[in-house]
């Protein structure tokens, strides 16, 4: 039993995989593609464990091509060429079926060296990615291949395999096991959507608990021990991790706390203080902004307390201002203005300040008036006066409206009678 338990019982047929139903299901493109045998070049993308290798072998069982498999981790350019130098020969005579796992570790020369061969149809390339292929695939392979996204298992499906896995190894050992109930479900919804996952934990499960006259029982103890993290899938540097980052933001902003505090329980658990903190104040800033502008201290007070203790009593600030955030009332008025105002600058749109407004205190000889003629507010009525502020070619220009909120209405309503009042 050298080999992981996931290898021991890795399925042989289509049917007997587990999950992968939008793809593999009786009616689905791909699977009348795998039964045709006719194998176009294909790129498997989705996160471990959810059965992309396992279907790659079960379609190479099923041509009679020569199989090669590489990892894109540890092959290299004389790998591909010592490949490349089979074709045309007796080894290869219908051509070669090359499984490249983890393609996105290729670089673009090493991809590139197969170009050819797929154009031409003597390698049909399997290739399986955990990460965005439109990111991280050469383009010339994408454009001769077809994509197939894998999704993570339901814990239903997964919790077949579980009992599959267990029955498996009850023979194996030539055993009975005792189960107690719970431990299929546990380990099914611990393993967050990883087939794979939940065969180890199977396995560790047996193999932690000694038999006793014959009977080795499973407590749920036990599996809920050995999956407790299994669930939670992040990667700092892949795509997850700014799927959960949007989907914390758009929750904030959305005015969702439920929603919120579960991303950030996410986020928590990956113990990524630093994209929360940024997060929760960008949104303060862009989405809550002048409708409850107070807030903006309130949440940087918050975040300040959370840095100053650490996890894991940081989770509680950090969950007082995601709830402020989440609840308080909404407006992008300020972020919309300054993002105009960007656009125009960006667009060429400047002008010279108008003299009023210049740092200086003289005209030229050429100065067509003479004299500043800054008015300064103060000395008027409710400290305004009317006067041109922006460039003559922006004089007209309009970039921030009052948002609807009761805070800016306030403001819209005092200002209106100022300036209706004003000279």
């Amino acid at each position: 039993m050298a080999s992981p338990l996931a290898d021991r019982i890795r399925p042989k047929e289509i049917d007997d995989m587990i999950g992968q139903r939008h793809l593999l299901g009786e009616h689905c493109a791909l699977r009348k593609i795998i039964e045709s045998g006719n194998i176009p070049n294909m790129v498997f993308y989705g996160p471990p464990g959810i059965g992309k290798t396992t279907l790659a072998g079960i379609i190479a069982a099923r041509t009679n091509r020569r199989l090669h498999k590489l990892n894109g981790t540890t092959a290299s350019t004389k790998d591909i060429k010592d490949i490349v130098e089979e074709l045309d020969t007796f080894m290869a005579q219908n051509g070669i079926l090359l499984y490249l796992d983890e393609i996105q570790y290729f670089t673009k020369k090493q991809q590139q060296t197969l170009l050819e061969f797929i154009e031409n149809g003597k390698i049909t390339l399997i290739a399986s990615t955990t990460e965005n292929p439109y990111f991280y695939v050469y383009s010339a392979i994408l454009s001769r291949s077809t994509v197939f996204e894998f999704k993570p298992v339901p814990p239903e499906e997964v919790e077949r395999g579980v009992k599959r896995a267990f029955a498996f190894m009850e023979k194996e050992l030539n055993e009975k096991f005792d189960i107690e109930d719970g431990v299929y479900r546990t380990i099914a919804v611990g393993c967050g959507g990883d087939v794979r996952k939940s065969l180890n934990s199977v396995e560790l499960c047996v193999m932690s608990c000694a038999p006793e006259k014959g009977v080795r029982r499973i407590p749920l103890d036990r599996a809920k021990e050995l999956s407790q993290r299994s669930a939670f899938r992040y990667d700092k540097d892949g795509e997850e991790h700014y799927d959960i980052l949007s989907a914390f933001q758009k929750s904030l902003r959305g005015s969702e706390p439920d929603a919120a505090i579960h991303y950030l329980a996410r986020l928590i658990e990956a113990d990524d203080l630093p994209s929360i903190c940024r997060r929760l104040m960008v949104c303060t800033c862009e989405d809550v902004g002048l409708a409850y502008p107070q807030l903006i201290p309130i949440v940087k007070s918050c975040i300040d307390a959370a840095l100053m203790v650490g996890l894991p009593e940081a989770r509680i600030p950090l969950a007082d201002a995601v709830v402020l955030v989440a609840t308080a009332p909404k407006s992008n008025s300020a972020y919309l203005a300054i993002d105009a105002a960007l656009a125009d600058i960006r667009a060429g749109k400047v002008g010279s300040v108008p003299r009023q407004l210049q740092n200086k205190h003289f005209d030229g000889e050429d100065a067509a008036v003479k004299g500043q003629n800054y008015l300064y507010p103060h000395d008027f009525p409710n400290h305004y006066v009317r006067q041109q502020y922006l460039p003559d070619m922006l004089r007209d220009v309009h970039y921030y409206d009052f948002g609807d909120n009761k805070n800016e209405q306030a403001a819209m309503a005092y200002w209106n009678r100022i300036k209706k009042e004003g000279r």
